[in-house]
């Protein structure tokens, strides 16, 4: 015990000298700068690491330091709703409405306009029919059915539903259908079976997330593709699909498209980051300028490091779901990730999808929106 405590002692010592000579040496580093009225540089003040709270800090800045506008909020108040935000950036659940009545057009106005703010809303207490899910769907654009789910009764519904001998699988950060050509605006869901414990979903900010990249690889992304695909719903083993239905689908349903890593939101004007993993071909990367390929090796660490990006907390709202709950989420500006933590326990959730167009990016629209 004795010679453990003199050990502590002698530690304690050194770590106190070690520390008051770097704090000496950093003062004089500072000291220094001021008198040479050289600012640190965001580089210099957050390392390639540790970049997170820079891409929220611009974020809110950019949303002038407000979970919304003051326009949008007095518009909430004249309808009579509350907003409950649950993240910094992101994610509000709208109290006050009821998306089983004839929504007016200042209604749908406002809640198209919250979902651009917010990038993700919610509902509470709704249970609304199938049909009256999908009528809520178009009320924001057109609907793209789901050519690779089991689908409910009105085509336009997708039924996810996991329980005893079938866990959730939707457990990875992802943006929906780049497989397609023209993926999603958004896709509403409502679960109407919750389970007892768990089963939230996850919500990250990939405007923050691409604001929080170091700015000389966020300007290498800039005109860097990759190509796209289903390869995912083809199936393997007992439930691999013959090569007959698999080219009859190739056919009728594009297999592998092109999409930019860095997406121009087309209503905003900010830059996403845009990718999904399971559907990215990771060694596809090029140049849309010149169609020059990356290269296996340099595609493969560019996508391995993309992925890791909104998986930190500083970009993340999570939502914890209510039979009865909605979330109406725009792929365009969040990934999200279906915690697979309630097992045995059923959860059924039924989705629609919102129409999208084509992604692209722009730099001067980039440029604009700060």
């Amino acid at each position: 015990m004795a010679d453990g405590a003199a050990r502590t002692e002698t530690y304690n010592d050194t770590a106190i000298r070690v520390a008051a000579r770097l704090h000496d040496l950093r003062r004089a580093a500072h000291r220094a700068r001021q008198a040479a009225h050289a600012e640190p540089t965001l580089d210099q003040i957050f390392p390639p690491h540790n970049r997170i709270p820079l891409g929220v800090a611009r974020e809110w800045t950019r949303m002038g330091e407000r979970p919304v506008s003051p326009g949008l909020q007095a518009r909430a108040d004249a309808l009579g709703y509350d907003l409950e935000h649950l993240g910094v950036t992101l994610g509000t659940v709208i109290h006050g409405v009821d998306l089983k009545a004839d929504l007016t057009a200042d209604q749908v106005r406002f809640l198209r306009d919250a979902l651009l703010e917010r990038k993700v809303i919610f509902f509470r207490d709704q249970n609304l029919s199938e049909d009256q899910q999908v009528a809520f769907g178009r009320r924001f654009g057109g609907l793209d059915a789901f050519p690779f789910g089991p689908p409910g009764k009105n085509p336009f519904i997708l039924e996810i539903g996991h329980g005893p001998g079938n866990p959730g699988t939707e457990n990875g950060w992802h943006t929906d259908v780049t497989w397609m050509e023209q993926p999603s605006l958004g896709s509403i869901a409502q679960v109407v079976v919750a389970p007892p414990v768990g089963g939230d979903t996850l919500f990250s900010d990939s405007h923050a997330a691409c604001l929080g990249l170091a700015d000389d690889l966020r300007a290498r992304l800039e005109y860097i593709h990759g190509i796209n695909d289903y390869r995912l719903f083809l199936g393997r083993g007992a439930g691999a699909l013959s090569e007959e239905v698999v080219a009859d689908l190739k056919r009728d349903v594009p297999f592998g498209v092109s999409h930019p890593l860095l997406r121009t939101h087309p209503e905003t004007g900010k830059t996403a980051l845009y990718l999904h993993g399971g559907f990215l071909r990771h060694d596809s990367l090029y140049d849309s300028r010149t169609g020059e390929p990356l290269g296996k090796a340099e595609s493969e660490a560019f996508v391995a490091h993309l992925l890791r990006q909104h998986e930190r907390p500083e970009y993340i709202c999570r939502f914890r779901w209510e039979a009865g709950s909605i979330a109406f989420w725009d792929n365009r500006a969040v990934q999200h990730y279906a915690a697979s933590d309630y097992y045995p326990h059923h959860r059924v959730l039924r989705r629609v999808t919102v129409s999208g167009d084509r992604p692209f990016y722009d730099p001067d629209r980039a440029a604009l929106a700060g």
